[in-house]
């Protein structure tokens, strides 16, 4: 019997699965099929040792083009996906994830925000599903089961070429008809409109469970940006939610504005929840309060029976009077769920100027003196 996803048992279960994994020094995944590269991105440094000794590490990917990272024949589920490229590319690549044909994806994430590293600035990550550790080593255990294939790609939406380090790993041998398809879908409001909550999903069809949140917040005004309320709509909700939080720090699990009189923002990562990232202003360029939090509903998922009509989140702040004061902040989400079917509703593709994260630094001027900055 297939053990459940979660169940403490599970790691002594007898299964009739084979367990693969792709990487550029296994490209299809094929039994017997790795470390037998002769050409590749490691060929210079194995001159004289040949085949077999690090030969295809890595791949490169043009600026504009879209790298396919994995294609997987039949039934199976991914349970671990690492990689690693430079920082600088963390906001320029998207990724995506195709279910048994499909053509539309059911992943669409930046590649930083989907390892919840959406500023391109390092925030270590202890979590069960997620793992980020220096420097910039990604880890995803999120189970991505599949009944017919699946295939993964990253599009590289910067001007500059890629180097990406990955490993796909995945079990096949069972069928995977019971199991939902996961998703993950990205939002940004930059600024966020005027009286409006931030849209972390909408317009889901289907049967399924709400699994986690990301967020990329950059508060954009001075004073405390995170009383607003968490919402989930499900299934036949319209004017009011079922679920509906009492403010945002309460929803990744802290309290009381995530500070720690004395130490006054603190960052933590828990197996389900945290703050994992706090980028303070430096006096200079970076002006803005940034910050990163996950929230994991593995042991607490979100179940819903039609659809999940809206989840949102609520920007606010105080004002004088002890009142409320709506915030334009920017807000960038990933919303990761499982749904019976391997698509559904998704909003417009990451560009690169909606994902763009402006740096602290000023332009330097060409005067003709220096060669152009790589």
């Amino acid at each position: 019997m297939k053990p459940e996803f979660g169940s403490p048992g599970s790691i002594s279960s007898l299964r009739s699965v084979c367990t693969r994994s792709i990487s550029p020094e296994n490209p299809d995944g094929s039994a017997g099929g790795g470390g037998r590269a002769t050409t590749g991105t490691g060929a210079v440094h194995a001159r004289d040792l040949g085949a077999g000794w690090k030969i295809s590490p890595s791949v490169d990917i043009k600026a504009g083009e879209t790298e396919e990272l994995a294609a997987i024949e039949g039934a199976g589920r991914i349970t671990h996906i690492w990689a690693t490229t430079h920082a600088d590319h963390w906001r320029s690549l998207v990724l995506r994830a195709y279910w048994d044909g499909s053509l539309e994806p059911a992943v669409e994430v930046p590649y930083g925000d989907f390892f919840c590293n959406g500023w391109g600035v390092f925030a270590q990550v202890n979590s069960q599903m997620v793992a980020a550790n220096p420097h910039g080593g990604f880890n995803s255990y999120w189970p991505m089961p599949f009944r017919s294939g699946a295939r993964l790609t990253l599009e590289n939406k910067s001007t500059a070429e890629v180097r990406l380090y990955f490993q796909i790993t995945y079990e096949s041998g069972e069928p995977q008809a019971s199991d939902a398809y996961f998703h993950a879908q990205w939002r940004r409001s930059n600024p966020l409109e005027e009286l409006t909550p931030h849209t972390i999903l909408s317009d889901v069809s289907g049967r399924g469970h709400y699994v986690g949140t990301y967020l990329a917040w950059g508060a954009n005004s001075n004073g405390w940006w995170g009383e607003g309320e968490m919402k989930f709509y499900l299934d036949a909700d319209t004017a009011y939610p079922t679920i509906c939080g009492t403010g945002t720090e309460d929803y990744f699990g802290g309290a009381w504005n995530f500070d720690v009189p004395g130490r006054g923002y603190t960052a933590f990562s828990t197996p389900y929840l945290g703050l994992p990232q706090i980028i303070r202003p430096d006096g200079l360029y970076a002006s803005q309060q940034r910050f990163g939090m996950y929230r994991w509903h593995v042991p607490d998922p979100i179940h819903f029976g039609t659809g999940l009509p809206r989840v949102d989140i609520q920007a606010l702040g105080w004002r004088s009077g002890w009142r409320y004061l709506p915030l334009r902040d920017d807000i960038a989400s990933t919303a990761l769920f499982y749904l019976d079917r391997p698509t559904t509703v998704r909003p417009p593709a990451p560009t690169a100027d909606t994902m763009e994260v402006h740096v602290g630094s000023a332009p330097v001027p060409d005067l003709g003196m220096s060669p152009p900055r790589s």
